[in-house]
């Protein structure tokens, strides 16, 4: 079991929390990340530019860990250009998944995303084969930010092919969105959640792209610690879902109007959770034993 985790990019939002979870679960914790330190939750900090093949190898040199959650990259491609949105992406995770091959570490965790099945930030409405979506569903990103998570989990497939020089567990997780407590109430609770109120919605598109998926920072951070403590061989991708949509429209209904070409699977209006989430985490549960449990209708 590891005893030591650096996190990149403990700097931001989702980053602070796992910094704060894993160092109260008892792990030593770095937080390695550009500019000034900005979370006080981590033991130590060295301050990496993550695209620097050099700083990455040097900073987790001095930091010694045991594993290393890889999350500092670009959250959104809003703010840079395409390719400076997908070398973020990329080869930051090559320079970790490298330094840290080179210096026996043994286990990573890479921040896939949603996107990477081509949905998300595409402006063409995502395509959708069936219902749940699992890790065998095609993957058909356009976008440089897609691009990139799709690229960075190909990258890790091929250090996990490797004999030597790489970490022995890599964990790609395809997150989408992750709230907290005051997201969930002033995005879900406070909103018009049905089908409707979310057509007359100037984010419509987006949620339509990400399957009204999200999950709570809580069931997050439990699952990048499993993530952390997991001794499979090898590189696999995990899909990330809170237990149910973010719609107040049931999981049938959702798909036969706006997925229609889906072979849809899922719960029926008549099941225990008709508004059970469109993303299929059973892979989750069976390599990491993790299940996620908050749902934003607890706020409401």
């Amino acid at each position: 079991m590891p005893e030591s985790v650096a996190v990149t990019g403990g700097n931001g939002r989702v980053g602070q929390h796992v910094l704060e979870h894993l160092t109260a679960a008892g792990y030593r914790t770095v937080n390695l990340s550009r500019g000034k330190r900005e979370e006080d939750h981590s033991d130590a900090y060295v301050r990496t530019d993550l695209l620097d093949a050099g700083e990455v190898y040097g900073a987790l040199a001095k930091s010694g860990p045991d594993a290393v959650v890889h999350l500092g990259m670009s959250p959104t491609p809003d703010h840079t250009p395409g390719y400076r949105t997908y070398e973020s992406n990329v080869m930051s995770s090559y320079h970790v998944l490298e330094a840290a091959g080179e210096l026996g570490v043994d286990t990573v965790a890479l921040a896939s995303s949603f996107s990477a099945i081509g949905g998300g930030f595409e402006p063409a409405p995502i395509t959708v084969d069936y219902l749940p979506i699992d890790e065998d569903h095609r993957l058909t990103p356009s976008n440089p930010y897609a691009m990139g998570k799709q690229a960075l989990e190909i990258t890790a497939d091929g250090f996990a092919r490797r004999s030597a020089d790489a970490p022995d567990t890599i964990t790609s997780l395809r997150l989408p969105w992750v709230v907290d407590d005051d997201l969930a109430r002033e995005t879900f609770v406070e909103a018009d959640r049905t089908l409707a109120g979310s057509r007359a919605s100037p984010h419509f598109h987006t949620q339509r792209n990400t399957l009204y998926a999200y999950v709570h920072t809580t069931d997050a951070v439990r699952l990048v610690e499993r993530a952390v403590a997991a001794s499979f061989d090898g590189h696999e991708r995990v899909w990330v879902s809170a237990p149910d949509t973010s719609a107040e429209t049931p999981s049938a209904e959702l798909a036969a109007e706006l997925y229609p070409d889906a072979d849809y699977r899922g719960p029926t209006a008549d099941d225990e959770n008709p508004y059970a989430t469109l993303i299929d985490t059973t892979k989750a549960e069976r390599l990491l034993d993790w299940e996620p449990t908050w749902s934003w209708r607890q706020l409401a």
